[in-house]
């Protein structure tokens, strides 16, 4: 996403140098990151950033609806600025967690004709590719 601060004034968020630096790594880095990964990676270049000002930040982007909130495992909440109907897969050996294209029929479950969906989140587990194959090696 080339133009941060347009995509976030059109969405109602003040960019403010915080915020513009929290919603490129969340487009960027595309690793559905935790509030502790994103402070981390930003505390260097923004001496002032606070975790606080990270979960706040984040809170914000959730409720303008331009990221999403990820809870795979009930300890861990992650972050996700695709917005497009999608599932994830998280590796138990290495933790990453990857989109996965899901079909569009799962939105024409009959039973759930007569009502108003809000969210849907479709999460599955196992070992990655690649933890696959350094067992095998």
């Amino acid at each position: 996403m080339n133009d941060v601060i347009g995509h976030l004034k059109k969405n109602g968020v003040k960019p403010s140098f915080q915020r513009i630096k929290i919603f490129e790594y969340l487009v960027t880095e595309e690793n559905h990151p935790t509030v502790e990964m994103i402070y981390k990676e930003l505390v260097n270049e923004i001496p002032t950033l606070s975790k606080t000002t990270v979960y706040n930040t984040l809170n914000l982007f959730v409720e303008k609806k331009i990221a999403n909130v990820i809870i795979i495992e009930e300890n861990e909440t992650r972050y996700d600025s695709h917005m497009n109907t999608h599932g994830h897969f998280k590796c138990e050996k290495c933790g990453t967690i990857f989109d996965i294209e899901i079909d569009n029929k799962i939105n024409e479950i009959e039973s759930l004709e007569k009502f108003q969906i809000d969210e849907k989140h479709i999460y599955y587990k196992g070992i990655c590719k690649k933890c696959l194959q350094k067992q095998k090696n």
